[in-house]
C-alpha cells in the first residue's frame, strides 16, 4: 500500500503540471447537535427536542460547489430558498459566524474567505493552513473513484465559533481530542440566559479526509487543501461533508475569482473583531438578565 501511495503520488506531480484540469464539486453537509446537551438545564419533552431539530435543519445541512482548477478554487453555499425562520438564539447567533465564499489559491499558499459578521462584510486575508497529513493505508470507493484516507489535528482558535457546541449532556464528541477533558456546566440565572455560555470551543479536533488521487489536484471543501488529490469527504468534530456528485473539465469552465466584498482584514485582526463582539453580547445579556444595567450597542 504504502508503495503504491508513492507510485501515486509520483505520477500525481507529473500529470498535474502536464495537464490542465478544471471542474465542480458538490458537497453535501451535515452537522449534528447532541439534543439531550441542548436540553441540559432545561424542562424539553422528547417532541420538543424533535421540534427544535427540526427547525435548525436548515441551518445544519447544507450544500456546497467547490468550483476548481489546477491553481485556484472557489468554495460557496449553494443559493436555496429557506423554507422558514427560527428566532431560536442558538441558531441565529451560529448564522452569524458562518464563512462566506471561500477562496483558495495553491500556487501563492493564499486563502480568501468573505464573511459576513452581525451585518457588516469582512475580507479576511489569511495563509492557508498547513496541516500535518497522515497518509492512511486505508481506501474506500466514493461514487467512481477510489478515495485514501488521511487524518491530521488542527488547533482550533477559542474564537472559531463554527467549531462550537452546546455544553453538557454526554462526555463529549468523539472527534474531539481531549474528550475527556469537559468543562462542568455552570447552572446559575446569568449562564442560563446566555447563549454564548452555553456553548463550548474544543482547543483541538481530530481532521478525517477521503482523497482520490483520481483528480490529482490538491483542493478540498472549505479552507482544507493539501493532500495529493481532491478531497471528496470529511469528518470535522460534529460535521461530515460528502461529494455527491462531479462534473469534469466543462466545455465553458465557471470563472474563479477571489472574493472583493467587504472591509479587509487579517485572520488575526477579524478574530479580534469576533472576541470584541461576542464579550459585548456576553456583558448585554448579562446586563438584560440582571435588570438594572444598561449597555450601547
Amino acid at each position: 500500500m504504502k508503495i503504491l501511495i508513492s507510485i501515486s503520488l509520483l505520477l500525481i506531480t507529473f500529470n498535474s503540471s502536464a495537464q490542465i484540469i478544471s471542474g465542480q464539486a458538490f458537497y453535501e453537509s451535515k452537522t449534528t447537535v447532541d439534543m439531550d446537551a441542548f436540553a441540559t438545564g432545561r424542562e424539553m419533552s422528547e417532541d420538543m427536542k424533535k421540534m427544535i431539530a427540526e427547525r435548525m435543519k436548515s441551518s445544519l445541512e447544507k450544500t456546497y460547489i467547490l468550483t476548481f482548477n489546477n491553481k485556484e478554487s472557489i468554495y460557496k453555499e449553494e443559493e436555496k430558498l429557506e423554507a422558514g425562520s427560527d428566532n431560536g438564539g442558538f441558531r441565529m447567533m451560529m448564522s452569524s459566524y458562518s464563512p462566506g465564499p471561500q477562496y483558495k489559491n495553491l500556487e501563492t499558499n493564499q486563502l480568501i474567505v468573505e464573511n459576513e459578521f452581525f451585518g457588516k462584510q469582512f475580507l479576511v486575508n489569511d495563509t492557508l493552513q498547513n496541516l500535518d497529513w497522515k497518509l492512511e493505508k486505508e481506501s474506500k470507493q466514493i461514487g467512481q473513484y477510489i478515495a485514501f484516507k488521511a487524518t491530521a489535528i488542527k488547533k482550533v482558535s477559542a474564537n472559531d465559533f463554527t467549531m462550537a457546541r452546546p455544553r453538557g449532556g454526554r462526555n463529549g464528541d468523539r472527534n474531539t481530542v481531549n474528550e475527556k477533558k469537559q468543562t462542568e456546566v455552570k447552572t446559575d440565572s446569568a449562564q442560563k440566559e446566555d447563549p454564548i455560555d452555553q456553548i463550548e470551543i474544543p482547543k483541538e479536533v481530530i481532521v478525517t479526509a477521503w482523497y482520490t488521487p483520481q483528480i490529482p489536484l490538491g483542493h478540498g471543501p472549505g479552507e482544507y487543501a493539501g493532500l495529493p488529490g481532491l478531497i471528496l469527504e470529511m469528518n470535522v468534530y460534529r460535521t461530515t461533508i460528502l461529494c455527491s456528485k462531479i462534473i469534469m473539465n466543462p466545455k465553458e469552465s465557471e470563472k474563479i475569482e477571489a472574493p472583493t466584498k467587504g472591509k479587509e482584514v487579517s485572520r488575526e485582526e477579524y478574530e479580534k473583531i469576533v472576541k470584541e463582539k461576542t464579550d459585548e453580547m456576553r456583558e448585554n445579556f448579562r446586563g438584560r438578565q440582571g435588570g438594572d444595567r444598561h449597555f450601547g450597542g
